[in-house]
């Protein structure tokens, strides 16, 4: 589901002697730690990832990539940003225990253990139990994060409001040539019918999912990957949650997780005793439309020789069903 341009394999295999070194430096000036090893963890896009093994203690390493600028997803002191601000608030985070602001920049976060699992689609496979208990435990917690009012995070940028996100996706599916997501116009046309207002805005992780939840069985103890905080609507974040409860919604790339909680349980969950959510109907729609045009981008780079993946040859029956079941949502 990540878009880089490089696989973490790649980047992760040479380069890394002289960040190495800036580690090593800095958690024995800071923690008064030795560095007894320095191993890349693969399977991200998003810079790179490295679990520091030290007298003190593990940790984990995120690092620009050597050459690239530090925006978007390479942004790691926005990254880091974003957790030292929640490091007292009820949302769980890893402590941030170094940062090194010089280009390529780094920080250094607590290595957490525990099982960041999406249960559709990654390996191993969770027991069916656990993964609707845990799914229906970050439904409960999410709301701890939206609690928080954007404001007092430093750096925030205006919000983005319902529309502002449909408009983002509707490029990138444009974007894509038209056969790998045929019907995609359809729901953009559905969608843009319908938007609903925008509510107040909250904070949003902007990929909250078990895949970004480190888990301890089933409470969650660390939401990691902040590549994309931002301020928004709450509901385009819980509705993009949805998209993963429903194993139909993935066929030739994920498998059937039998008992996940249903859209509606989630949202109860996720609402407990506040006011309801009204127009959840089209977020979970928009939810199934960002992941079809996702996969229909990785698709055409793939075609495209841009990032060779065989695995991407699997995709074209989920963006199908994905798109047909957010038309359905809102046609009926």
């Amino acid at each position: 589901m990540n878009s880089g341009s490089d696989s973490a394999g790649d980047r992760a295999t040479g380069g890394h002697g002289n960040l190495e070194q800036r580690v090593r430096t800095r958690l024995q000036a800071d923690l008064d730690v030795l560095v007894t090893a320095f191993e890349p963890l693969l399977g991200g896009h998003s810079g790179l990832t490295y679990r520091v093994r030290t007298t003190g203690g593990d940790f984990v390493v995120k690092a620009v990539p050597e050459g690239q600028q530090a925006i978007g997803r390479h942004d790691m002191l926005r990254q880091a940003r974003i957790m030292q601000a929640l490091a007292h608030t009820p949302v769980p985070v890893p402590v941030i225990v170094a940062i090194d602001d010089v280009e390529p920049a780094w920080f250094a976060m607590e290595f957490v253990a525990g099982q960041a699992l999406e249960p559709v689609l990654d390996d191993p496979a969770v027991e069916p139990g656990l993964a609707a208990a845990r799914m229906r435990r970050a439904a409960e917690i999410l709301p701890r994060l939206h609690a928080i009012d954007p404001n007092t995070v430093s750096g925030i940028q205006a919000p983005l409001t319902p529309g502002d996100e449909l408009a983002r996706w509707a490029r990138t599916l444009g974007a894509v040539p038209p056969d790998l997501v045929a019907g995609g116009d359809r729901l953009l046309e559905l969608l843009g019918r319908t938007t609903p207002e925008p509510t107040a805005p909250t904070l949003v992780h902007g990929d909250y999912r078990l895949g970004n939840i480190i888990s301890d069985g089933v409470e969650p103890v660390a939401l990691i990957d902040w590549e994309i905080w931002s301020a928004g609507d709450p509901r385009v974040e819980l509705g993009w949650f949805l998209v993963f409860a429903d194993s139909s919604n993935f066929p030739g790339v994920g498998r059937d997780v039998p008992g996940l909680p249903s859209a509606q349980e989630l949202i109860d969950l996720y609402v407990g005793d506040g006011p309801a959510l009204t127009d959840m109907t089209w977020f979970d729609a928009l939810g199934r439309l960002k992941m079809a045009a996702i996969m229909g981008h990785n698709l055409r780079r793939h075609r495209e020789g841009r990032h060779y993946d065989p695995d991407q040859e699997k995709l074209p029956a989920t963006i199908n069903r994905l798109i047909e079941t957010g038309t359905a949502l809102l046609a009926a």
